[in-house]
């Protein structure tokens, strides 16, 4: 149960869901407080309070007849003196007899064509403008009588289409900006912070390679709905590593039983009697056959991680020791070798016995195709190691092919395994290197970068 729990807090829904939540709550908030200000603001009358207002606001006489308003900011007085025309009040008596009246309501029609002192609305038109007006009832000391204020059609249009309209549409206009501007700010940070553990997920599942089979992704911090499909890949991978790990012992067993029998096959032919002259050829292919076995023994402990052993090495040195390694065979094909080091010390992170192996694969390889006569020269600097000869090179074609397994160039002095290149290739990506060809006219250039 706790872990159902979890993993609905953790879900990416509910986040989504709380920041939309949260951006409405905010979003409503903003509209109430912007009502409440432009109830405040908005120009324009209602009639029914302001006469109420103005019947709360009478002062009255020591006989208690009514003399005034007390003077306030909400409802003030100066607009009855210069609005004349438009708005106006009076006070009647409760028998309807004009106590006190604006100067605008001197103007008005008899009371008779109004309406009889009761409260209510009532209307009237003056040269062509329409009048609007309400009755209020007010008592005091037990007498009671009326009020009446009433504002023409055109001061009403005007303070709502000249001001009220504008200001409406202004205050829409910059709710609407605003609410996009908090939505999409609520939007961005829940995105961010909740697909942060997918982006790192995305990344570490780039760098997963055949190198790093037992890497996994982590489950922890995930959302809910991606939990499941993260299990299957690390589920995915497992197969994978294991159906690998199968693959490569596969390969090293069966490269290791053929060394015996291969040896045996070799020392028969050796004692047996050539009087026929099959055993030379005969001995070619068993030597061809164990060549084949000891590559796929090299490729199966260049593929496997677990193998290598990093430590600081001097390359100049190591690339020495490959050259001594070579120099019976380049002697025989009439090839020099030569080396170049540009730098005084180079010192690279690397397996020893895999760079030794990855550099005189390069060498001999060149050493293969180069005419007699001809240089096969190495070059060392700082982050670049490259091997060249003065070949035939290869196709433009063929240049993608070179790291292929059992591929085989068409200017070979041997028949070869066809893994020498592909092993170079797997010992490069294991120490994180490039390692990349091009044709040199003449000749063919490896270069191999850390």
């Amino acid at each position: 149960m706790p872990s159902v729990k979890k993993r609905w807090l953790n879900s990416l829904a509910l986040k989504i869901l709380l920041a939309f939540i949260a951006g409405a709550l905010l979003s409503i908030g903003l509209l109430i407080l912007t009502g409440m200000v432009v109830k405040e603001r908005l120009p324009g009358m209602d009639l029914t309070d302001y006469t109420q207002a103005l019947a709360r606001a009478l002062q009255f006489d020591q006989h208690g007849n009514p003399v005034g308003f007390t003077q306030g900011d909400q409802y003030p007085l100066w607009i009855y003196q210069s609005l004349s025309e438009d708005v106006a009040y009076r006070i009647l008596d409760e028998k309807g007899h004009v106590v006190l009246m604006s100067p605008g309501a001197q103007a008005w029609p008899p009371i008779a064509h109004i309406t009889a002192p009761q409260e209510g609305s009532f209307s009237f038109t003056r040269n062509g403008v329409v009048y609007d007006g309400v009755t209020a009832q007010y008592s005091h000391q037990g007498r009671r009588g009326f009020i009446q204020m009433t504002a023409s059609s055109r001061i009403i249009d005007f303070l709502h289409r000249g001001f009220a309209l504008p200001f409406i549409r202004f205050g829409i206009e910059l709710f609407s900006l605003v609410l996009l501007v908090v939505f999409g700010f609520c939007a961005w940070i829940t995105l961010k912070y909740s697909l942060r553990p997918l982006r790192q997920a995305s990344a570490d599942a780039a760098m997963i390679s055949p190198r790093s089979l037992d890497a996994r992704l982590q489950t922890q911090g995930m959302p809910g709905e991606i939990l499941p499909l993260i299990d299957s890949f690390n589920q995915a991978l497992a197969r994978l590593e294991k159906g690998y790990r199968s693959q490569q012992d596969f390969l090293a067993k069966a490269a290791h039983e053929l060394k015996t029998p291969l040896t045996l096959l070799r020392a028969e032919l050796e004692l047996m009697d050539d009087r026929a002259g099959v055993r030379e050829p005969l001995l070619m292919q068993v030597e061809h056959l164990a060549r084949q076995v000891q590559q796929l023994l090299l490729l199966a402990e260049a593929s496997e991680p677990l193998s290598y052993h990093f430590v600081p090495l001097d390359v100049a040195e190591v690339t020495r020791d490959s050259l001594q390694f070579l120099q019976p065979i380049a002697e025989e094909a009439h090839v020099s070798l030569s080396l170049v080091v540009s730098d005084d010390a180079v010192v690279w992170h690397a397996d020893r016995g895999a760079l030794f192996t990855l550099l005189k694969n390069l060498m001999e390889n060149a050493i293969q195709h180069a005419p007699a006569e001809s240089d096969v020269r190495t070059e060392i600097t700082a982050g670049c190691i490259t091997v060249r000869d003065y070949g035939p090179g290869v196709t433009q074609d063929a240049l993608p092919l070179l790291f292929s397994r059992f591929w085989r160039g068409a200017h070979r002095r041997d028949s070869g395994a066809g893994l020498g290149l592909a092993i170079c290739h797997e010992i490069a990506l294991a120490h994180g290197w490039q390692l990349a060809a091009e044709n040199a006219q003449p000749g063919l250039r490896l270069a191999l970068k850390r």
